[in-house]
């Protein structure tokens, strides 16, 4: 499943411009393992399991892993599932980076 727009009230291009969102990697929609917040986050595909060469526009959130990251809510470094791999805002930052 690919998320391309705004969901439950969420502004999910803020969310992946927030540092919290991280600076590196593919934006996915995931959930903390913790307290069960959804937000952006950012992954490298080897975080995820998936070749580092791997484009990911083909992927979806069934073919990646759980990856750590900083849930600022639980304050500390956990575990978030990809729930959808947010293409929409890939593409729109490759078309910024033109």
């Amino acid at each position: 499943m690919s998320a391309d727009t705004d969901q439950d009230d969420r502004d999910l291009k803020a969310e992946l411009a927030s540092p919290t969102a991280g600076h590196v990697g593919i934006p996915v929609d995931a959930i903390c393992v913790g307290c069960g917040r959804m937000r952006v986050k950012r992954a490298t595909p080897a975080e995820m399991d998936q070749s580092p060469q791997v484009d990911p526009t083909t992927l979806e959130a069934l073919d990646l892993t759980s990856f750590k990251h900083v849930c600022h809510l639980c304050r500390s470094a956990t575990w978030w599932n990809p729930v959808a791999v947010l293409t929409g805002l890939l593409e729109s930052e490759r078309g910024e980076q033109k």
